[in-house]
């Protein structure tokens, strides 16, 4: 499926490109989102008469987000969990765990869509995760896991 971009987008392109998608991206992610246009004459020709509005719309939002990622860049945030005696967790930390934790200790809501981890949050130790705003704008934290005294 080829289609015109309406915003950066990581890894596949620029505002206005023309880029090939596999039909399942393009059609229920691309598409439903309003982040792109079927490729055809008429879209071009709108796209191109709208670009600089569409620039200066995804300026401002990447400027938003680098003063949010501003507050939570280069983080060390904590969970402390129970474990077992090998130092693995019960269950591991997921995305949407780490978003409340942003929430509680920065004030800054971030989807948990962001979140992007290297590593199973599921051992004790520190592990370094990136919550990606924009294409553009990224932010470093580390999730330390500590264990939990128990009796």
């Amino acid at each position: 499926m080829e289609i015109i971009l309406l915003e950066n987008i990581l890894n596949l392109g620029k505002i206005g490109e023309k880029v090939k998608v596999k039909n399942g991206y393009g059609r229920n992610y691309l598409l439903k989102n309003g982040k792109a246009l079927r490729f055809n004459k008429e879209n071009l020709e709108l796209v191109n008469k709208k670009k600089a509005e569409l620039i200066k719309k995804n300026s401002e939002t990447k400027n938003q987000f680098e003063k949010i990622s501003k507050i939570i860049d280069k983080k060390i945030l904590s969970f402390n969990q129970e474990c077992k005696e090998n130092g693995e967790l019960y269950g591991s930390i997921k995305p949407k765990q780490i978003t409340n934790l942003i929430k509680t200790k920065t004030g800054v809501d971030v989807a948990p869509s962001l979140i992007i981890c290297k590593d199973d949050l599921n051992k004790i130790g520190s592990y370094p995760v990136i919550v990606n705003f924009h294409p553009e704008v990224k932010a470093s934290i580390t999730i330390k896991i500590n264990k939990i005294k128990s009796n």
